[in-house]
């Protein structure tokens, strides 16, 4: 962190604050989402899931067809659910797949999503069987 900004941590609000002294002496005060803060807020619905750290690349389907995808992390997660944040077009029941580095990808379907300080989180059910990943 560089010489003059301090980050200062809130409690009562899950976000952080940064504290940056501009020129001529001015002070700025900036809010800082916090990204997991959104995750979190849809993993309080399930509370077995527990938290995780698993970079993914998440594609979506559209009539059957792969139609867009992106690079995220699980942010809490089991064999059988996981909750990650995205910015894909995806609603209730749309198939996902989820492919983490040397795995094999596991199709799964959105069974709810979160919408939070402009961020969504994406809570699907892997289909057929247990992602083997996740273990």
């Amino acid at each position: 962190m560089r010489p003059g900004v301090r980050r200062v941590y809130s409690l009562a609000y899950p976000a952080s604050v940064r504290r940056i002294t501009g020129g001529y002496g001015a002070l700025r005060m900036t809010l800082i989402a916090d990204e997991r803060d959104c995750a979190e807020q849809l993993a309080r619905f399930f509370p077995r899931l527990p938290p995780v750290r698993i970079p993914v690349r998440v594609s979506s389907f559209r009539s059957g067809k792969l139609a867009t995808q992106e690079a995220t992390v699980v942010e809490f997660g089991t064999a059988d659910y996981a909750i990650f944040l995205s910015k894909l077009a995806l609603e209730f029941d749309d198939r996902v797949r989820l492919v983490r580095d040397g795995g094999r990808p596991a199709e799964a379907s959105v069974i709810a999503l979160q919408y939070h300080q402009g961020r969504k989180a994406v809570a699907v059910r892997f289909l057929d069987r247990p992602c083997e990943w996740m273990k």
